[in-house]
């Protein structure tokens, strides 16, 4: 590694490869291992030869949600277990947001192997018109942790797929009515797909409008009191932004349902305060608006309750979730809807489905994932941990001025930093994020990642959500490279 060797920059915060030939082995090298910090390594060439997996993956697929110039040279991943993954250098890294928030049991939970492994032995797939064991076993099991009175389930593979599924069966049911409007909120994300994306009010909504979206979707204003959208303060606002919504309904008229996340996910981690839930749950019923709550991200553990909307004793009319619900094992949406609901196509078409509906595979695991969280008492875990986050965190804000708000429940959390702590001035914006500007919370990222730590980022902050498995020291690592990768957005605040 002589000071010849070519220095790489980084724009983005993925890890990327480069190779060394070795006599006849091919070895990989991560561009963050070295004593120097960045290494590139040369082929007898002098040029960076291709990992071919690297070269296969980014030539022929597309990578997600980015400019896929971005894309070229995507991480090579060879080993998951626990709390970390492996690169193909062989360097271990922390998943300090349990991939994109849904490995909730760690990887390689024997449990969950062995109940697909069974499944698959057994029946891979049948079609959903016939009742299988596992698809029974899956639904008694979800009657007995859904919030009561959930107790209808339609199957899908995806969390947008859920959502997709409630849009259509309440504007099926509130069509007699002549309701089909969705009121969504600003900052929330639903999916990916037509009427998921409609409801989302982050930018990814706006590279689908106008033509790719379903209409007859409406905002509302979000529960954060860091940035009121009304500037107000808590609690002499009176929960505004909750009562706002009431005055939506009535003057916007044939309002169908109401869609939130009850702990705002990827958008910022928004916990909103003990009365906004019950407050708006009780509207939409005086105003005969389904209530949905998008448990994707947030249920299965991840507050320290089975389901976020647990926290605050809310029974809503339909839950959504998916991701912790396998542990990410196997891909799986989950429609949960009363038995009013359910009710209503007794005599009425359910027109609704698909080839993957209730796939044997998909729901394979879930049995073992309930009994996993149980058995490990993950949910009080994430409760215990929670207040050592909070205090961990917080105890950061103190040291970094770059730190404007820290927020979170049970091992759901997020720091966001700023640009100016007293004006609450971002460091970068929606727009920065949809045209593709460099983002401050990318180079904290990637100072992260050379300790270690792989971390989700958005816009202005960070989504800290690790494996329901962690430990107190793993979760101390964590916080402790924040700690010191934080310094590169102090050095940037306006003093």
């Amino acid at each position: 590694m002589g000071s010849n060797q070519p220095f790489l920059k980084f724009k983005f915060t993925m890890i990327i490869f480069v190779q060394k030939m070795s006599g006849d082995k091919l070895l990989l090298y991560h561009p963050f291992v070295s004593r120097k910090g960045i290494y590139g390594g040369k082929s007898v060439s002098g040029q960076p030869p291709q990992d071919e997996t690297v070269e296969l993956v980014a030539k022929y697929t597309y990578g997600t949600w980015r400019f896929q110039k971005g894309w070229k040279k995507p991480p090579h991943i060879v080993d998951a277990e626990g709390v970390y993954f492996t690169d193909a250098s062989g360097k271990k890294f922390l998943d300090f947001s349990s991939q994109l928030m849904c490995s909730n049991l760690g990887h390689k939970n024997q449990a969950l192997i062995d109940a697909i492994v069974e499944q698959a032995k057994k029946m891979p797939y049948i079609g959903p018109a016939y009742s299988i064991d596992i698809r029974a076993q899956v639904s008694k099991a979800l009657v007995e942790v859904m919030p009561k009175g959930l107790e209808k389930y339609f199957y899908s593979t995806s969390g947008t797929e859920a959502n997709e599924a409630a849009f259509k069966i309440v504007r099926m049911y509130q069509k007699p009515k002549g309701a089909y409007k969705i009121i969504s909120r600003y900052t929330s994300y639903h999916g990916a797909t037509a009427g998921s994306i409609a409801a989302t009010g982050d930018p990814r909504r706006w590279f689908s409008e106008p033509t790719s979206k379903i209409p007859g979707v409406i905002f509302a204003p979000d529960c954060n009191c860091y940035r009121c959208p009304f500037r107000q303060e808590y609690p002499s606002c009176g929960i505004t932004c909750a009562e706002y919504v009431d005055y939506m309904i009535k003057n916007e008229a044939n309002v169908a349902a109401m869609i939130v996340e009850p702990v705002v996910g990827t958008n910022g981690v928004l916990v909103p305060v003990k009365e906004y839930l019950p407050r708006l749950k009780q509207i939409c019923e005086e105003n005969d608006v389904i209530f949905i709550a998008d448990e994707v991200m947030a249920g299965w553990g991840r507050t320290g309750k089975w389901f976020a909307v647990d926290n605050w004793d809310v029974k809503p009319d339909i839950i959504t979730t998916a991701k912790g619900s396998t542990g990410a094992y196997t891909p799986l949406g989950i429609t949960a809807t009363t038995r009013k609901i359910a009710d209503y196509f007794e005599d009425n078409y359910f027109a609704h489905g698909h080839t993957y509906e209730a796939h044997p595979l998909a729901m394979s695991p879930v049995v073992a994932a309930i009994n996993e969280y149980k058995r490990m008492h993950l949910l009080e875990n994430a409760k215990e941990l929670g207040k050592h986050m909070s205090k961990r965190l917080n105890e950061l804000k103190e040291r970094h001025i770059s730190i404007g708000d820290v927020r979170g429940i049970g091992l759901f959390w997020a720091i966001e930093i700023v640009k100016d702590r007293k004006t609450k001035k971002p460091f970068n914006t929606r727009v920065d994020k949809a045209t593709g500007a460099p983002l401050m919370v990318d180079k904290v990222a990637a100072e992260l990642s050379k300790r270690g730590i792989i971390q989700s980022t958005w816009i202005s902050h960070f989504v800290i959500a690790p494996p329901l498995i962690i430990t107190k020291e793993q979760l101390d690592f964590g916080i402790d490279a924040f700690d010191e990768a934080l310094r590169v957005a102090d050095a940037e605040v306006e003093r």
